[in-house]
């Protein structure tokens, strides 16, 4: 398998308190990696870090086999190459569906507007959303609004796609039509990060899984393993706090 991202001791702290601490890990090209962990363990933070919303303060992070530099105009290009949708939304109250999806790519890549458009219509539709995409946020739902975060993600053609925690905003019936979305960009081979606690959902998902706690990676795996056969105590206490199907 090819390698697109190397995190080699990567450490972070606020002041003296530290957040992880000489994190390594390796994600490949086309795979789907989710990260668990009890609240306030780091895992938004280690995403955040990825594409340089957070300095670190050691260690290395490399995409496609050239670190990661963080000033000025390689920042911009690495914020291309790696796109992160976030609990929040973000989207510009302004600014209609459409609007919200071609800013970036037009003034960013300078690519033309009406090219832009035929993608984020498309990706709309693909999205149920082709119908909504003169409305303002305001007006959708929360499960809209993360589908056009998502899709405003997507038109940047991002190498990897970081996923912080997109459903805890949600009411849980919103959180299937998101989810559903992640899965079948799961299934057409888009590399990704995800930080959730929806487990049945990761273990639908994820290629391998990373239980973070104490700034540390305390074990990772395969969906099968991970759910299955769990190596740690610390793991199986954690995963018997949630109810998931088997």
């Amino acid at each position: 398998m090819e390698e697109i991202l190397q995190v080699k001791n990567v450490s972070k702290r606020y002041g003296d308190l530290p957040v992880f601490e000489n994190i390594n890990l390796t994600v490949n090209k086309g795979e789907v990696v989710v990260i668990v962990g009890p609240s306030g363990c780091g895992k938004s933070t280690f995403l955040r870090c990825l594409n340089a919303l957070e300095e670190i303060q050691e260690g290395e992070i490399i995409l496609d086999g050239n670190p990661v530099r963080t000033e000025g105009s390689d920042l911009v290009k690495l914020r291309e190459r790696i796109g992160m949708v976030f609990q929040s939304y973000d989207l510009f109250p302004h600014m209609t569906v459409l609007e919200n999806i071609m800013l970036a790519p037009v003034k960013v890549k300078k690519r033309s507007k009406k090219e832009v458009e035929k993608e984020a219509m498309e990706l709309l539709e693909r999205v149920g959303l082709l119908e909504k995409k003169d409305y303002y946020p305001r007006q959708l739902s929360g499960g809209q609004k993360q589908r056009v975060a998502i899709v405003r993600a997507l038109i940047m053609h991002p190498e990897i796609l970081l996923l912080d925690e997109i459903t805890a905003a949600l009411d849980p019936e919103m959180v299937r039509e998101v989810l559903d979305v992640v899965l079948a960009l799961a299934r057409e081979g888009r590399t990704m990060l995800i930080v959730t606690h929806e487990m049945q959902f990761a273990r639908a998902v994820a290629d391998r899984m990373i239980f973070l706690e104490g700034g540390n990676i305390v074990e990772e795996g395969t969906a099968e393993e991970f759910f299955e056969k769990p190596k740690t105590e610390r793991l199986k206490k954690f995963l018997q706090t949630f109810s998931y199907e088997r």
